[in-house]
């Protein structure tokens, strides 16, 4: 599903008034695909309070609509309307004449706030730019401050929070504050630009308006969705063996971090790589190889226990003549010898022309020349999360996480290779400016090594042979579904980065199950 900008919406709706779907239809639709959206999320609406507040424009008038089908489901609604003028009056007599009540005065507000079991923001969606003040901001501070007080009032927003803005999610001071965010025919990119917005969408769905179909504009921005895994997840012949199904070289360890080695080998065999070969320091390839078999090894010499010596990067370049990809850096390590590794391999790698994904130590190795992006395949994969996109950008954390898909693009482009900027939304950009955004929140993937898990299925796939934007966003998809899985068996804590893996399998199969039926 495609991303928009405000102003690439405001298209869309202009075509599909051109089409035979004017904006009041759009409008009558949006209002009742609204109240179905907030019956089911309530359980039910007879006999709840309802407050919804009503803006000047066409956020307004579809919460007046869907105040009309509320009202006649049997809720009490509740109408605060700042500012009265002509775009909305139709739809208000008819929502008064569905039995909803206009609150008269802020006291009113006040009361009726204390006993409400639903609060739908409609003021102004994508239709404000300028600072929130007078009324509207007295609302919106009277509703957040009643969500801090009583929890479980269902906090709503339609289309956007007010006061978020729609195409870089920048916030106001007074944003509501929205457990749900009901947008409307296509997400909006502000949606998913930066992390602190958060907390003040709560959880987004995107409803159908009945937008007929029109040429929506070429953002090169969307959202990753089944479908579109359904028709990149690789599928094996009846008469696949391992070396047709994908040889990957992993390099990763060290002293320190042994598991990451561990981890992100596991992640590659379990995204179905046929061949995956980890290159360990020699210390650590007993305890790597008890708790993961079914692997091959090249043991690396060591200049201290744990730790690789000059001479690793020569044995690992004698070894890679015949692998489809490379997965360089988890847990590895930033001593002076493994960054004289990175620079080895990368170099062979450049030669023969083999795809490489960075994640980890190989990037902060990396960061430390100003001039590393010259050094890179053709054909790379970076996995930063936003600390490590500040060392590789020089961009501080706060400007990374506040324009994040607009970052991943440019870096993308500047360095042109493909990034998967880590994240609570993910975002994975091609250098041609392509984009995918990751709409699945799990705090269940928020402990250690679930990024060496991700590296792991994200080369995995490259060995497999997917293209290196589809094997970085359908890594991530992966991961993440595997992760939802997690959740839904030990609940949103808890959750290990080898719990991941047992899951992988059955994950992929379910879509490849789907796209096989859908043919």
């Amino acid at each position: 599903m495609k991303l928009v900008t405000v102003s690439e919406m405001l298209a869309i709706e202009r075509e599909s008034g051109l089409r035979g779907v004017p904006p009041a239809r759009l409008m009558e639709n949006a209002g009742l695909v609204l109240a179905e959206k907030v019956t089911a999320l309530a359980g039910g609406v007879e006999r709840k309070s309802l407050i919804i507040l009503v803006g000047p424009g066409n956020n307004g008038g579809d919460g007046l609509v869907a105040a009309r089908h509320l009202s006649g489901q049997g809720a009490a609604v509740r109408l605060v309307i700042p500012v009265k003028n002509s775009t909305n009056e139709a739809n208000l007599r008819l929502a008064v004449e569905f039995g909803c009540v206009e609150m008269s005065s802020p006291q009113e507000l006040e009361a009726q706030l204390k006993s409400a079991d639903i609060c739908m923001d409609g003021f102004f969606g994508t239709g404000r730019s300028r600072p929130i003040d007078g009324d509207f901001k007295a609302v919106l501070k009277a509703v957040n401050c009643a969500k801090k007080r009583n929890p479980s009032l269902l906090t709503i927003a339609i289309d956007l929070p007010s006061g978020l803005d729609g195409d870089t999610g920048a916030l106001d001071p007074a944003v509501f504050i929205a457990d749900h965010t009901l947008t409307l025919g296509y997400p909006k990119t502000g949606l998913f630009s930066r992390d602190d917005s958060i907390p003040v969408i709560g959880k987004i769905t995107v409803l159908d308006i009945g937008i007929p179909p029109v040429e929506v504009p070429e953002s090169g921005i969307q959202i990753i969705d089944t479908k579109m895994a359904h028709g990149v997840i690789p599928r094996r012949p009846a008469n696949a063996h391992k070396g047709t199904s994908g040889k990957l070289m992993v390099i990763a360890g060290s002293a320190n971090y042994p598991g990451a080695a561990l981890l992100s080998s596991a992640g590659a065999a379990r995204s179905g790589a046929g061949l995956v070969t980890l290159a360990v320091p020699r210390s650590l390839q007993a305890t790597v190889v008890s708790n993961l078999p079914e692997v091959t090894y090249i043991p690396l010499e060591e200049s201290s226990p744990g730790n690789v010596s000059k001479q690793a990067g020569k044995k690992i370049i004698q070894n890679m003549e015949g692998y489809n990809a490379i997965l360089l850096g988890c847990g590895l390590g930033q001593t002076q010898e493994s960054s004289e590794l990175v620079k080895s391999v990368l170099n062979q790698a450049k030669k023969s022309n083999t795809s490489v994904v960075l994640d980890a130590d190989a990037l902060n190795l990396l960061a430390a020349s100003s001039e590393w992006a010259e050094t890179l395949p053709s054909r790379c994969i970076l996995t930063p999360h936003p600390g490590e996109m500040e060392r590789l950008s020089g961009l501080s954390v706060s400007q990374v996480q506040s324009e994040r898909i607009e970052i991943s693009r440019k870096k993308a482009a500047e360095w042109n290779q493909v990034v998967v900027l880590k994240g609570a939304y993910t975002v994975i950009s091609s250098p041609d400016g392509r984009t995918m955004v990751n709409n699945c929140l799990n705090p269940a993937l928020a402990s250690a090594g679930t990024g060496d898990v991700l590296a792991g299925i994200i080369a995995g796939l490259l060995a497999q042979g997917l293209e290196v934007f589809e094997a970085g966003w359908l890594g991530v998809y992966l991961h993440s579904l595997a992760g939802i899985e997690a959740s839904r068996e030990r609940g949103p804590q808890g959750v290990l980065a080898s719990d991941l893996l047992p899951l992988l399998p059955g994950v992929i199969k379910s879509l490849a199950r789907a796209s096989e039926t859908e043919k």
